[in-house]
């Protein structure tokens, strides 16, 4: 209490002040990581100075200023003391790291990935709010901490959850119940209702007592104020591809260079936003032209698939028209036979007119029958010309699709050269300016202590 004891001639402190200062700081061992606008500023203890107001509003004895900030600075071996600073710790967390989700993501203006950064970071930090005060559960093969129980009960909740919950069990890589809770925030995100179903899981407190102490993050007010941060998120457009990653074995550690100052960074953030821009750019042509050349493969295989069948469809033609010849032959035939009958029943005796005409009528029959069948013949291979025809247009068309793709694959090729020259003329230029600015950066301050991990 001695080294928060203000001089006699400066004016006390109120305890707005005392209180907003404890409410947005995070304790790191001997340093404070206090939020400052949008960033964390990390301090030494010793240096922490109360700033007085000029004109308090209400006069406070000093005996209540005493007892809040024996309040404020309780015992630390306190349990309760400890979780509702853990609590508070991650909840600024929280808000820093949805914050700066938000405003890269709108800044970059595209589908976010698992690669990115600021995304990975928040699921980290989600991942700690979600573990914060597990219940231990006993099982043979000794006790077991898991997210995963909690976030199954959301089905029960709310309805759409169910396609989510059964598609993350159906994942095949996946192995212990922290990948399972890890996919299925990943899903949610994309889903963008992940705010909806922390809230309807909040607000079961008689089901999360099951697996949460009672002063966890979940179980208390943080948790409410986490889950309505989380509606920003969705103007997100997020897209995961879960098959192949590896998400049982991730280690989530929140990486606090990423929210920490540094004056000296302002210096290049231009140069890195535009380095960070030309990337991104390079990363989305390479996706498109990936794209175009699985493109290009597939109508490559149909075109291949479409000379097979012209090629089968030619020599059934060909054996269509030898058919056709060959039944005219045959009409020819009958007809010679049937004029020769005839000629034979005019000049022979009445009594084998008879046989004649039975020999005739039968002859007329087969005469029928060859001439449908001819019909037959003739109206298939009209069909088969008709589908000649079509996948020679076919094949026409695709041929046009695949030269066109051909000239907008050369000129992605052309744009992404552009781009990697523009790219190396960038990072040539931010050498240069980063040797200049060391010059005089070597009369400067040493720089600030790094955080340790939170938790």
């Amino acid at each position: 209490m001695s080294a928060l004891t203000p001089p006699t001639d400066m004016p006390t402190p109120t305890t707005d002040k005392i209180t907003q200062a404890a409410m947005e700081t995070i304790y790191l061992c001997k340093f404070r990581v206090s939020m400052d606008g949008e960033w964390l500023c990390l301090r030494e203890l010793d240096d922490i100075s109360l700033t007085p107001d000029p004109e308090p509003t209400h006069e406070d004895s000093w005996e209540d200023l005493t007892d809040l900030v024996e309040q404020v600075r309780a015992d630390p071996e306190d349990p309760n003391y400890l979780m509702a600073n853990e609590r508070m710790n991650l909840m600024n967390m929280a808000k820093l790291s949805i914050k700066g989700l938000i405003e890269s993501a709108l800044n970059l203006g595209r589908t976010l990935d698992s690669d990115y950064a600021p995304l990975q970071q928040f699921f980290v930090v989600m991942e700690h709010c979600l573990k914060h005060g597990l219940k231990a559960k006993k099982t043979f093969l000794g006790q077991n901490k898991s997210f995963w129980g909690p976030l199954e009960l959301v089905e029960k909740l709310v309805p759409e959850a169910a396609e989510i919950t059964a598609s993350v069990k159906d994942l095949p890589g996946l192995k212990t119940p922290v990948g399972r809770g890890r996919a299925w925030l990943r899903l949610a995100l994309m889903q963008k209702k992940l705010s909806e179903y922390m809230k309807a899981l909040i607000n079961k407190k008689e089901l999360l007592s099951e697996f949460y102490e009672a002063n966890a993050l979940m179980m208390e007010e943080e948790g409410a104020i986490i889950a309505g941060l989380l509606v920003g998120l969705n103007v997100i457009d997020a897209n995961f591809c879960m098959k192949g990653e590896d998400l049982d074995s991730q280690v989530g550690v929140i990486d606090f260079s990423m929210y920490l100052k540094d004056g000296n960074s302002s210096k290049g953030s231009e140069g890195d936003g535009q380095i960070t821009a030309i990337l991104d750019q390079k990363n989305y042509v390479e996706e498109l032209n990936r794209h175009l050349n699985a493109t290009v493969n597939n109508l490559q295989t149909k075109v291949d698939l479409l000379e097979k069948s012209n090629t089968k469809l030619t020599e059934e033609l060909a054996v269509a028209n030898n058919r056709i010849i060959t039944l005219q032959e045959e009409m020819e035939r009958v007809k010679e036979e049937s004029s020769y009958l005839l000629e034979s029943n005019r000049k022979g005796p009445k009594q084998d007119r008879t046989a004649e005409g039975q020999a005739l009528s039968e002859a007329r029959k087969h005469l029928k029958e060859e001439t449908q069948l001819r019909l037959d013949v003739e109206k298939e291979l009209e069909l088969q010309i008709s589908m000649r025809q079509e996948m020679e247009l076919a094949m026409k068309m695709l041929e046009k699709d695949v030269c066109e793709k051909q000239d907008a694959l050369v000129s992605l090729r052309q744009q992404l050269d552009d781009l990697r020259a523009l790219k190396h003329e960038l990072a040539f230029k931010l050498q240069v300016n980063e040797r200049q600015g060391k010059r005089p950066l070597a009369l400067g301050t040493p720089g600030v202590a790094h955080s340790t991990p939170l938790l």
